[in-house]
């Protein structure tokens, strides 16, 4: 599937995406939104023919949830999460059809709320280095149980930081560096078993 997703990151985006790391550089990650090079590594491991209920953490300025709504089918469901609220509530005028939510620990019992099942992929920009440890483990549960057996988790990161506890958490883990990003970035691709 060819997509053009030239979704320009405006002055407004760029000072909103600015002044949120400024206010709390733990949740926000990075002072500058990813790049189309690094949203097109986010993209390609996931199967769009094939996807039904995809899963976003931490949305953003929507760079990802762009590409997710113009690449998914029409009759797929995504599923959106953004702690900051003036953030999400941008997103949800933006992105009216996509169904969003405030936290990511919520993920299982918001897809079940929705009737939804388990989750075909997920994709993660949160910024997994700036968590407490027990934050990390409580969402990468909730990631495990909330993907079907085949399901895919695409996040990308800032460093290799997370790679020794993402190989306990899945049976297959394959990195990719992306330096055509600021900063460049790891973009880890991880299948959960068909069981």
């Amino acid at each position: 599937m060819m997509i053009d997703c030239h979704h320009p990151v405006s002055i407004k985006d760029r000072l909103m995406f600015f002044y949120n790391f400024l206010q709390s550089p733990g949740q926000v990650g990075s002072i500058t939104p990813s790049s189309r090079a690094l949203a097109k590594q986010m993209m390609n491991p996931i199967d769009w023919n094939q996807a039904n209920t995809i899963v976003e953490l931490g949305a953003g300025t929507g760079i990802f949830t762009t590409w997710i709504e113009q690449m998914k089918r029409p009759e797929a469901t995504l599923v959106s999460f953004e702690k900051e609220s003036k953030m999400r509530q941008r997103l949800e005028t933006l992105f009216p059809n996509a169904l969003f939510h405030e936290d990511a620990v919520d993920l299982t019992r918001v897809l079940a709320d929705a009737g939804l099942g388990k989750a075909d992929c997920i994709v993660s920009g949160l910024p997994f280095a700036n968590f407490p440890q027990e934050l990390r483990d409580q969402i990468m549960a909730e990631v495990y149980a909330a993907l079907k057996p085949g399901g895919v988790f695409v996040a990308f990161q800032y460093s290799l930081q997370m790679k020794k506890q993402l190989s306990t958490v899945f049976e297959n883990v394959t990195v990719k560096l992306v330096p055509l990003n600021l900063p460049p970035a790891f973009v880890y691709v991880c299948r959960k078993e068909r069981g």
